[in-house]
């Protein structure tokens, strides 16, 4: 469009063609969800209502590839030669919602209709999780083993078996719910690989007579033992619990390797990984963030709030908060729709990207939420991918996507903390300037934010 404004015209153009990855057919498929039903296209494109009141079209717009990526997964168990081995934390069938569609219900059809073996691990513990759990496998429970003696059974892996053999499997951080599927930032990484998925189902094993956590410890130390003795295995999972912190100490030995970092955090950055991130070296590091801390004294909290306010101001840190839009006075955009879930609202992915735009890339994705109890305690699965460039990407690429959007609407929240809700009269958006020298000169200035970042991001 050429002109000025108010009298644009349409003139020459420049078409530009772009190749995406592919979704199926790889070694590894990695599934996100949009992560955003706070968004302004969910709020415009379904009239400012709510997801329960949008429907079918809410959730196929914010369950993206995910959904119909877990639900096409599970149908590749297409006869009686298949079967699945599950293993999840949370299920749950949303009550008097037809619209829904029901992942339980495609294992059930993998089990009936396609005559597949099927077999779920759950967390079946006496509490609100467990009670959920037996309330959604109604009507299925003959295919379901329960999973009392963990801490948390946490996991969430599907194992496809073919002729009783381990082809491929899915894992990441998606439970079995609306919240998992349609809210809060979550993704299902498919790995088609024999080996990975045989260690796996080895695991899967080794939870359905559900032995207590030290006998689970044993078994890791045996067939799980890390850290590995190198780094040349192109994928290492990682079962858990293991005995002591090792393995959790090698966690964070790989954050803090010197080299540009990028995790998620659903339950916030635990005491033991915030010195990764309390370094002014120069060395890009940027975290996205449910919130800053979980559980603890009120007093303790502010403490570790204020610690990580702190950390955060450096030059070479960067972080994001989960928030949403709830003013309608911002450049015209509308109140955003309620979150969806309790305890985490926003970000719900556990990886680790180190250096993802370099030549050697390393990919941690799984269900253990960088803490201790992750790994010494609970139930939880982690894969180190080393040197996959398009796996690097596709994380990459959403990290930044979600880092962005939660960014923005940090802003909004500390504006709106500071002056009320109210005091729009005061918000003073920073317009682009047509003058370059006004705005490009501090992308150059050595040690600060925009060019630590300007190098990383355009390779200097």
């Amino acid at each position: 469009m050429y002109g000025k404004p108010g009298d644009l015209k349409e003139k020459a153009a420049t078409t530009i063609s772009i190749e995406t990855e592919p979704l199926t057919g790889q070694k590894h498929e990695v599934h996100f969800n949009r992560g955003a039903i706070a968004s302004q296209a969910f709020v415009r494109r379904f009239s400012g209502r709510e997801l329960n009141q949008v429907g079918a079209p809410g959730y196929a717009w914010l369950g993206r590839d995910l959904l119909p990526g877990l639900l096409e997964y599970i149908g590749r168990a297409k006869d009686n030669r298949y079967g699945l081995r599950a293993a999840y934390f949370e299920m749950s069938r949303p009550k008097g919602d037809e619209a829904w569609p029901d992942v339980l219900d495609a294992f059930k059809k993998a089990a009936s209709d396609n005559q597949a073996d099927v077999k779920i691990i759950f967390h079946a513990k006496d509490d609100d999780t467990g009670n959920r759990n037996e309330e959604a496998i109604d009507g299925m429970k003959s295919l379901c083993v329960k999973r009392k003696n963990a801490k948390l059974m946490h996991n969430k892996f599907i194992v496809l078996l073919k002729d009783d053999k381990p082809v491929s499997v899915w894992l990441g951080s998606t439970n079995i719910s609306k919240n998992a599927l349609c809210g809060q930032l979550n993704v299902g990484h498919v790995i088609n690989d024999k080996k990975t998925a045989a260690a796996f189902l080895g695991y899967w094993n080794e939870m359905k007579s559900d032995p207590v956590p030290d006998a689970i410890k044993d078994w890791a130390a045996m067939e799980n033992d890390m850290p590995p003795a190198d780094d040349s295995d192109e994928i290492t999972p990682v079962f858990s619990p293991h005995h002591g912190r090792e393995v959790f100490d090698w966690w964070i030995k790989m954050a803090n390797s010197g080299k540009p970092l990028f995790m998620t955090f659903p339950f916030g950055i635990v005491t033991d990984f915030r010195p990764v991130f309390d370094q002014n070296d120069g060395i890009l590091r940027f975290a996205m963030l449910d919130k800053y801390v979980n559980g603890g004294t009120k007093a303790s909290r502010a403490a570790a709030t204020a610690e990580i306010e702190r950390m955060r101001r450096f030059p070479n840190i960067g972080m994001s908060l989960g928030s949403r839009i709830f003013v309608d006075w911002i450049d015209g955009w509308m109140k955003e729709p309620s979150a969806l879930g309790v305890h985490v609202n926003w970000v719900h992915t556990k990886f680790m990207l180190v250096d993802p735009l370099g030549t050697k890339p390393m990919t941690l994705t799984g269900s253990a939420n960088w803490s201790l109890s992750s790994v010494s305690a609970n139930d939880e699965h982690l894969v180190v991918i080393r040197g996959d460039q398009r796996v690097a990407d596709i994380y990459f690429g959403e990290f930044m996507r979600v880092f962005a959007h939660h960014r923005f609407r940090e802003s909004v929240k500390r504006y709106i903390d500071r002056f009320g809700a109210n005091a729009f009269d005061k918000w003073k958006p920073q317009d682009l300037f047509e003058d370059w020298k006004k705005w490009v000169p501090a992308h150059f200035k050595p040690g600060s934010e925009k060019d630590i970042k300007r190098r990383y991001f355009a390779d200097e």
